[in-house]
C-alpha cells in the first residue's frame, strides 16, 4: 500500500464530480491493473473483470471453488443540486437555472460557492458522452444581512424551491443550447447535469492532520475499495467490489443496491464454478460483505449529540457501525470477525453507536444482507459536515480504511 497516497484520493475526487465520473475513474484504474470489462452476460466471466452500468460498477477477482465470497460495497452518489430538464429562468435581469435537490443536502453549505457543471448527455441513438466543465459557471447567492436582519436571532431559513436556484449570468443562452455548444453535440435527447463545488481537496490544520473535500461521503470509500481490490493478493476467496448509485435516495433503482446487478454477477459466478443451488446458498452463508459508508465523528461544538462511549475521533481508524434496530447490518458475529482481522494486522478500529435520541441513517449493508443472504458489516471513516458541499475527515483514516479493506478481501 506504500504507493497509495492522499494525492491520489484528491485527484480521484477532483475528477469525479458525478457518479458517472466515479465509474469512469474506477474503470481507468482497473484497466491499468489488468482487469477487463465484461460487456455481455453470455460471454465468459473474466478472471479479473468488471461490469459497469451508468453510475454503478462491479469488479472482481475470482478465487477457487473451495473459497467463499469477500465483498466490499460503497456508493457513488452524494447529495447535490441537479439541473432540471427545462431549467431556464429569467427573472429581474438575472439568468437562473432551475434545480432539483438530490438527497439530504445541507442547503446552507451550497451558498456563495463557485459551481461547475458536470454530467452526461444521451443522444437520440443512445450514445452517452460525459462532460465536466470545471469553471465558475453558477452561484447560489445568499440574501444580504441588511435585507434579513432577523437571521442572527431566528437562524437561516431556506425554501428548497424559492431560494436555491443558482444565478449563471444576465443574458445567457438557453441551457441546452449552451450545453450543445460546450459538448460539441448537436443531438442531445436527454442529459444529467450536476452542479459541483470547484474547490480542490486539501489538507487542513496547522499540523496538516485533516483532509477537506467535496463528496467524501462516499467517494472516499469508493476509492479505498478499488485501491484495495487492485492491491490485494489472490486467495481462495472470490473478491468483489460493488459501487452502487442512488444510496442517498434509498437505493431502489436499476443501478442501486436494491437492484439486481450484484445478484446477476453472483449467479454467473455460481455457474462458472458449477455450484448446485444448495451449494450456492451455502457459499453465501459463509461469505462476508463489508459495507463502507462514512460515519459521524464526534463534533467538538456539539458533543451532546454523541454517545460518549461510542463517539469516533479523527485519525483513530475507521468506525465499526452498530445499530440494534438494523439501520446498520453489523451483528455481534460480524463485529468479532472484523475486529479480529483489524487486530491481526494492526489496523486501528473504533466503534460507533448512535445516541438513543439521535436516530441514525442507514447504508447499503442491510439491503445487501436482506437481498442476498450474505452477512454484512458496516464501517466508515469518521467525518464532520456530512452532506455538506465540503466535508472533513482525518488525513490518516483513508489509508487505514484502504488497508482494512485489503486484508478483509484476502484474509
Amino acid at each position: 500500500m506504500a504507493d497509495l497516497s492522499l494525492e491520489q484520493l484528491s485527484e480521484w475526487i477532483h475528477n469525479s464530480p458525478t457518479p458517472f465520473h466515479v465509474v469512469a475513474n474506477a474503470t481507468f484504474e482497473l484497466e491499468n491493473h489488468g482487469f477487463s470489462e465484461m460487456k455481455r452476460y453470455d460471454s465468459e466471466l473474466p478472471d479479473c473483470g468488471y461490469i459497469r452500468v451508468d453510475g454503478s460498477l462491479i469488479a472482481w477477482r475470482i478465487g477457487t471453488s473451495q473459497g467463499s465470497l469477500r465483498l466490499v460495497g460503497a456508493h457513488t452518489d452524494s447529495p447535490n443540486l441537479r439541473i432540471q430538464p427545462n431549467p431556464d429562468i429569467a427573472h429581474s435581469g438575472w439568468s437562473q437555472l432551475g434545480i432539483e435537490i438530490y438527497g439530504g443536502v445541507l442547503l446552507n453549505s451550497w451558498l456563495d460557492r463557485d459551481l461547475g457543471i458536470a454530467g452526461r448527455i444521451v443522444t437520440s441513438d443512445g450514445d452517452v458522452q460525459l462532460f465536466n466543465i470545471a469553471e465558475p459557471l453558477a452561484r447560489v447567492p445568499q440574501l444580504a444581512i441588511h435585507l434579513d436582519r432577523e437571521i442572527s436571532d431566528r437562524g437561516l431559513l431556506l425554501d428548497r424551491y424559492q431560494h436555491m436556484n443558482p444565478i449563471w449570468g444576465t443574458q445567457t443562452p438557453g441551457f441546452i443550447e449552451w450545453l450543445s455548444a460546450r459538448t460539441k453535440s448537436t443531438d442531445i435527447a436527454a442529459f444529467d447535469a450536476h452542479l459541483f463545488d470547484l474547490y480542490r481537496p486539501s489538507l487542513l490544520g496547522a499540523d496538516s492532520s485533516l483532509f477537506c473535500s467535496a463528496r467524501l461521503d462516499n467517494q472516499l470509500s469508493c476509492w479505498s475499495a478499488i485501491s484495495a481490490l487492485i492491491h490485494s493478493n489472490r486467495s481462495d476467496h472470490t473478491q468483489i467490489v460493488i459501487l452502487s448509485d442512488h444510496e442517498e435516495v434509498g437505493s431502489d433503482s436499476v443501478t442501486g443496491a436494491g437492484g439486481t446487478l450484484l445478484e446477476e454477477v453472483l449467479v454467473l459466478l455460481s455457474n462458472k464454478f458449477q455450484w448446485s443451488l444448495g451449494q450456492s446458498f451455502d457459499k453465501r452463508r459463509s461469505s462476508w460483505c463489508l459495507s463502507a459508508d462514512n460515519a459521524h465523528a464526534v463534533h467538538p461544538n456539539y458533543t451532546e449529540r454523541h454517545d460518549p462511549k461510542h463517539a469516533p475521533r479523527p485519525n483513530d481508524g475507521p468506525a465499526l457501525k452498530l445499530n440494534g434496530n438494523q439501520r446498520y447490518a453489523t451483528s455481534a458475529r460480524g463485529a468479532a470477525h472484523i475486529r479480529s482481522v483489524a487486530k491481526r494486522y494492526n489496523v486501528p478500529l473504533q466503534t460507533f453507536v448512535s445516541k438513543n435520541n439521535m436516530p441514525c441513517g442507514s447504508t447499503i449493508g442491510p439491503i445487501t444482507a436482506t437481498k442476498l443472504g450474505i452477512e454484512a458489516i458496516d464501517i466508515g471513516v469518521p467525518q464532520l459536515s456530512m452532506h455538506s458541499a465540503r466535508e472533513l475527515c482525518g488525513a490518516d483514516d483513508p489509508m487505514h480504511l484502504t488497508q482494512l479493506m485489503k486484508i478483509f478481501l484476502q484474509d
